[in-house]
């Protein structure tokens, strides 16, 4: 499974979100230590909705 991933510049470092994992969120200094993190935060957000018995979200994003 393949999801968007938005990456923005804040002031001090970087954010990133998954519109399609609602709480999917994190933030880093540079751009490929927050690409890593949301790689690692994707994984373990699946696992725990799969723990929890609730469905994991499909990709519904698009990106141009």
């Amino acid at each position: 499974m393949r999801y968007a991933v938005v990456i923005e510049k804040a002031p001090a470092n970087y954010a990133a979100y998954v519109q399609d994992l609602p709480g999917c969120v994190v933030t880093g200094i540079t751009v490929a230590e927050t690409e890593s993190f949301i790689r690692e935060a994707i994984e373990f957000h699946r696992e725990g909705l799969k723990t929890d018995g609730l469905p994991i979200p499909l990709s519904s994003s698009q990106v141009e």
